[in-house]
């Protein structure tokens, strides 16, 4: 069974701030074959805003566009609010709980409580170590 994430917008603004890290190098496996990615509405939203205010260099609706075409496509029915120490991140957990991915983030922190909900969070290094991309 493939292994199914969410990307958290931080890790998308890192990997098109530099093409050297561990981000940039999640992000190019994207078709690899060797996960699978997952967004809503509300996620595809953020994508689009954080790029556009953080990275204006990029065409964020060309991106998002690009990662919804790849992507398992979800519509959330149920909302459980507020978990997170940071409310603006409940919308990833609730696809998390959904769809059963990981959740990869620089701010493995602010989701500390999404292991009552069986969902396992890490960082992007340690996702790519998972897969096999990184010693």
């Amino acid at each position: 069974m493939m292994l199914q994430i969410i990307l958290d917008t931080n890790v998308l603004v890192t990997a098109f701030r530099s093409s050297l890290g561990v981000s940039y190098r999640l992000l190019a496996l994207v078709e690899s074959g060797k996960f699978q990615l997952n967004v809503s509405t509300p996620l595809v939203a953020e994508y689009e805003e954080v790029l556009r205010r953080n990275v204006p260099s990029v065409d964020a609706p060309a991106v998002v566009d690009y990662l919804c075409g790849i992507s398992n496509r979800h519509r959330i029915f149920y909302l459980w609010r507020p978990v997170l120490k940071d409310p603006d991140d409940d919308f990833i957990l609730e696809l998390a709980v959904k769809c059963g991915a990981i959740i990869v983030t620089w701010n493995t922190r602010d989701f500390r409580k999404a292991s009552l909900f069986g969902v396992e969070v890490m960082t992007p290094r340690d996702f790519l170590k998972k897969i096999g991309e990184l010693q």
